[in-house]
C-alpha cells in the first residue's frame, strides 16, 4: 500500500514535463527580458521536449508579470524570466509589493549579465560624455533622460550618473524599454541607459549614438565605445542581470530537471552566441548559487534606491 501510495508523484516528477510550459515576461515585448526569454524559450524546448509559451505581462516595474507568477500552481510549468528590477530593486523601491522575491520564488540560474549603454538620438550636439556633461550643466533640467520604469536598473543607472556628474536632467520613465527606445528613436527623449540587447541593433544601424557604455570595462562586442569611468567619471559601474526562476513550492525532483535543462542550454555555443550578438554575456549557475546572488543584489541595491529618492506607493 505504501508503494502504491508513493507512485502517482513519482510517476508525476518523471512524467515532467508533459504539456506546454509557460515563461512569463514582466516586461512589454522587444525589451531585452523579452528577448533573452526568447531565445532561452527557443532552447529550452529542444532541452525539456514540450513548448515554451512566453507570455508578456508588463506593468508597475516587473510586480504585475511577477506576482502572475508567483501565484501560478508549484508544479513548475510556470517560469518567469526576473530581473535585478524584479528581484534585486522592488523590494527597496515599492511601499507595498505584492510578492516576496525570494520566499515566492524559486530561483533556477541567473542566465545573462547585460551591461548598459549609454546612448542619445544622432541629431543631439553631444557625442562624448563630457559634451553631454557639459551640456547638461549649462541646460539644467533640458536634458530628457529615457528608461523602462521608475525604479529600473536603467532608471537608477541614469540616477547614479547625474549623482556622479552633479548635472540636473529630467527623468521620462516609460512602462518598458521598448516604449522608451521608441520615443527615443523619434526624438521625443533625448538620452538612455539601456541594456544593450535593446539598443543594439539600433547603433548598428545608425539610427541611435553609443556614447560609453556603464561597465568599468569595455564590452568586447563595441570596442571603440568608452566606458563611463573613463570618459571623466572615475568609479561609474551599473550592470544589469536576468535569471529564471519558478514557484518556491515546486518539487526538488522538477527543480533538478529544469536547472540541468537551462546550465545545458546556457553551455550551448549557438545560445551564447545569439546572447553575446545582443550585448548579453552568458551566465549559468546552480540554484543555490544565484540565491545568494540574488540576496547580495538584493542588499545593495536597497541603499542606492534610498539615495536616489525613487519610490513608488
Amino acid at each position: 500500500m505504501a508503494l502504491a501510495a508513493a507512485l502517482p508523484g513519482a510517476a508525476l516528477a518523471q512524467a515532467y514535463p508533459n504539456k506546454p510550459i509557460t515563461m512569463i515576461v514582466p516586461f512589454p515585448a522587444g525589451g531585452t527580458t523579452d528577448i533573452l526569454a526568447r531565445i532561452m524559450g527557443k532552447a529550452l524546448e529542444g532541452e525539456l521536449g514540450q513548448p515554451v509559451v512566453i507570455d508578456n505581462k508588463g506593468g508597475a516595474g516587473g510586480n504585475i508579470g511577477a506576482q502572475a507568477a508567483a501565484r501560478a500552481a508549484p508544479d513548475g510549468y510556470t517560469l518567469m524570466m526576473g530581473t535585478v528590477g524584479t528581484h534585486g530593486i522592488n523590494e527597496a523601491l515599492y511601499s507595498k509589493l505584492p510578492f516576496s522575491p525570494l520566499g515566492d520564488f524559486q530561483p533556477i540560474s541567473r542566465v545573462a549579465m547585460v551591461p548598459n549603454l549609454l546612448v542619445t538620438h544622432p541629431s543631439r550636439p553631444y557625442k562624448t560624455v563630457k559634451e553631454l556633461i557639459e551640456f547638461a550643466k549649462a541646460n539644467p533640467g533640458k536634458v530628457n533622460f529615457a528608461s523602462s520604469g521608475s525604479g529600473t536598473s536603467i532608471h537608477l543607472s541614469g540616477e547614479l550618473f547625474k549623482a556622479m556628474t552633479k548635472v540636473d536632467m529630467t527623468h521620462v520613465p516609460y512602462k518598458g524599454s521598448a516604449p522608451a527606445v521608441a520615443d527615443l528613436l523619434g526624438g521625443q527623449t533625448d538620452i538612455m541607459f539601456d541594456n544593450m540587447p535593446s539598443v543594439m541593433q539600433h547603433v548598428k544601424g545608425g539610427k541611435l549614438r553609443a556614447i560609453a557604455v556603464t561597465t568599468d570595462k569595455r564590452y568586447p562586442g563595441l570596442p571603440d565605445v568608452p566606458t563611463i569611468a573613463e570618459s571623466g567619471v572615475p568609479g561609474y559601474n551599473a550592470t544589469s542581470w536576468f535569471g529564471l526562476f519558478t514557484n518556491r513550492k515546486v518539487p526538488p525532483d522538477v527543480l533538478a530537471k529544469l536547472s540541468a535543462a537551462t546550465m545545458k542550454v546556457l553551455a550551448k555555443p549557438e545560445v551564447v552566441q545569439q546572447m553575446a550578438e545582443q550585448g548579453a554575456i552568458a551566465h549559468p549557475e546552480k540554484p543555490a548559487e544565484f540565491e545568494a546572488f540574488v540576496k547580495a543584489e538584493t542588499a545593495k541595491w536597497g541603499p542606492v534606491v534610498k539615495q536616489s529618492g525613487a519610490r513608488v506607493d
